[in-house]
């Protein structure tokens, strides 16, 4: 079932955006954005309605956990618009290469597109890597560095256990 698309538009009207959603390990992982940041009353009220919704529709079977969280300072890229809105940021990324070694990269994004991004690394110089190469990914948080406009300022999580019958 499609979760995304009833999850974006209960987010939507808490003033807030659906950065991520997954199912991993029993837990269904809603990660929601704003700008500005995301504050602990924004999520209690997401997970609130979420699980409200989850209740009404039962789309998910068996027992699982529902985490609504803010993406953090050093958040995970898995998308073509995750990538495409890290342009300019600094990322690290685990590059799979077939029969060679698994490729770590850390640079800044100077472009990416629907099945690429193109980094400027320090050791490889720019390097493009195919999305579906891409083993995990994520924003590397500089300290010290000016603070560039996020989606959320620190992590935050609010989770509940769920049981279906």
């Amino acid at each position: 079932m499609d979760l995304e698309t009833p999850f974006r538009s209960l987010l939507s009207d808490l003033g807030l955006d659906l950065y991520d959603l997954e199912m991993a390990k029993g837990t269904l992982n809603v990660v929601v954005t704003r700008p500005g940041g995301v504050d602990l009353e924004a999520l209690t009220k997401a997970n609130r309605v979420i699980s409200e919704w989850l209740d009404a529709n039962d789309p998910i079977a068996g027992r699982f956990t529902l985490d609504v969280s803010s993406p953090g300072l050093e958040r995970k890229l898995r998308t073509p618009a995750h990538f495409l809105s890290t342009v300019g940021e600094v990322v690290t990324l685990r590059e799979l290469r077939g029969d060679q070694p698994t490729r770590r990269l850390e640079g800044t994004v100077v472009a990416a597109d629907e099945t690429t991004v193109t980094l400027n690394d320090a050791e490889h110089g720019h390097v493009v890597v195919r999305l579906d190469a891409v083993e995990r990914a994520r924003t590397v948080f500089e300290w010290g560095a000016e603070a560039k406009p996020s989606p959320s300022r620190a992590k935050t999580t609010v989770a509940s256990t769920r049981k279906k019958g």
